[in-house]
This record gives C-alpha cells, sequence and structure tokens, in this order.
C-alpha cells in the first residue's frame, strides 16, 4: 500500500528540508485497516489502535527534525513510543503529495471549483514534471469580498486574512496550500488575480494592494482535504484496505 501512495507521490519529488515517507515502523505488515490525518498526535495514535488499525497516513511528517533521543520529552517523542509499543506503522506523504499532480494544491482547487488547473513555478524532477503550487481559473468571475465568503464556505474557516480587498473582479486564482508566501511572486507573474495559501508572514501582505488579492485561510484548513487524497489512492490501488478519516482535530491554532 506504501507503494501505491509512493507511485502517486514519489519521494523524490519531495523538497531538500523535509523528510517524508517512513516514519516508524515497518512496511511488510499485512495493513489492518489504515488511519488517515494531516498530523500524528498521541491521540491519533490512540485512534488507530481503537479502531484496529496498524497504519497511519499522515501529510505533516511525525519526525520532522532528527530525534537523538526518544525520552518521552516530548509530544514527538511520546507519538513514536506509543506507535512503536502498539506496532503502529507511520508513513508520511508531505511536499511530495504538495509537487504532484493531482496532490494537495489540486484539492485545494478543485475545493475552489477551479477549471484548468495546471502548476506554475513548474519544475521536472526525474523526468516527472511538478510544482509547489497550482493555477486556474473560476467558473465565474466574483467580487473580492464574494470571493472571500466563498473560501469561507468552502474551507470552513472563521476569517480569511486578506491584503485590500481588490477593485476589480477575480477569475485567475493561484494556490499553495501551507505556508506557501514563497510563490507570491509567481503567482503574479503568472498573472492571478488572487493568491490563496495557509500562512503569510505579517510584512509579505505589504506592496500588494490592487496587484493581486491575498488570501489567507490557515495552514490546516488549506490542508485538511488531504486525507481525501489518500483515501482515493488507497481505496482504487489496495482494494480491501479499510481506510478511515481521522475524527481528531488536530490544528492548535484556535479562533476566540
Amino acid at each position: 500500500m506504501v507503494d501505491a501512495l509512493e507511485r502517486f507521490a514519489p519521494l523524490p519529488l519531495q523538497e531538500s528540508f523535509d523528510n517524508a515517507g517512513l516514519q516508524v515502523g515497518l512496511t511488510e505488515a499485512e495493513v489492518s485497516g489504515a488511519l488517515l490525518c494531516l498530523d500524528v498526535t498521541e491521540k491519533v495514535v490512540d485512534e488507530a489502535v481503537a479502531l484496529g488499525c496498524n497504519l497511519i497516513v499522515s501529510h505533516h511528517p511525525l519526525i520532522f527534525h532528527a530525534l537523538k533521543s526518544v525520552t518521552y520529552a516530548d509530544d514527538v517523542q511520546r507519538a513514536v513510543a506509543k506507535a512503536l509499543k502498539s506496532d503502529v506503522t507511520v508513513v508520511s506523504m508531505h511536499t511530495n503529495m504538495d509537487n504532484s499532480a493531482g496532490g494537495v494544491n489540486f484539492r485545494i482547487a478543485d475545493k475552489m471549483g477551479l477549471d484548468g488547473c495546471r502548476f506554475f513555478a513548474e519544475k521536472t524532477v526525474d523526468g516527472i514534471a511538478c510544482g509547489s503550487g497550482v493555477i486556474g481559473d473560476l467558473h465565474e468571475q466574483l467580487a473580492a469580498d464574494d470571493f472571500v465568503i466563498m473560501l469561507k464556505r468552502a474551507f470552513d474557516v472563521e476569517c480569511v486574512q486578506c491584503n485590500q480587498l481588490l477593485r476589480r473582479p477575480i477569475k485567475t486564482v493561484a494556490v499553495c496550500g501551507g505556508a506557501g508566501s514563497f510563490l507570491l511572486g509567481d503567482a503574479i507573474a503568472e498573472g492571478a488575480d488572487a493568491f490563496v495559501t495557509g500562512e503569510m508572514h505579517y510584512h509579505e501582505y505589504f506592496g500588494h494592494d490592487q496587484e493581486i488579492q491575498i488570501a489567507v485561510i490557515g495552514h490546516y484548513q488549506s490542508e485538511q482535504f488531504t486525507n481525501e487524497i489518500f483515501k482515493d489512492i488507497i481505496e482504487e490501488r489496495c482494494k480491501g484496505v479499510k481506510t478511515y478519516l481521522t475524527k481528531t482535530n488536530t490544528n492548535p491554532i484556535i479562533y476566540l
């Protein structure tokens, strides 16, 4: 089953800083069930065990920075230890899934109803076309305030962080889930009317009023549908494997 995921999103497509792939355990064991999630926490491991799943597939790697020890000193070490004790294998599909055709950004674009989606700032890795961003067109152009309302509904978000609202209609939209501010310049160069991402720094909003509509919906919120991609891949290529979308909300940010 891990092979099926890696055929869809080959590990060489991950960024150099990343640690996608096998995190904990073994991949040779027969899969009793797969729990699909954005982040791996102790509660997520408990959920997998309760469901009888011996595999967790996450988007964000459980082990992102190198571990020098496993001493229960922090949440990552405790989750690793619990997965090992419970014989739960953890596999993560991170920036390789972001960069793949049909991956995270294509799913975000689909939730917005974008047509004609394609990579922007495209690159080629091992002969495979890939990219960290996707661009496409809305079915019908929208005023900026209506565009924001659409985002709030599509991603069930309490608020959208924006720069000054555009005084022209929005038709072409560039997308990068998660922390995507590094692609803002490329989105502008592509002629996008709006750029949707998960998070940006304060100073990055400056200088773009009436140039492009920046819309930041939250890191977790932008990538929340990644589980659906995992489910589609497994159900299509590994028939008979039980899959479960996690019911554990791992977003560490709350809005009050």
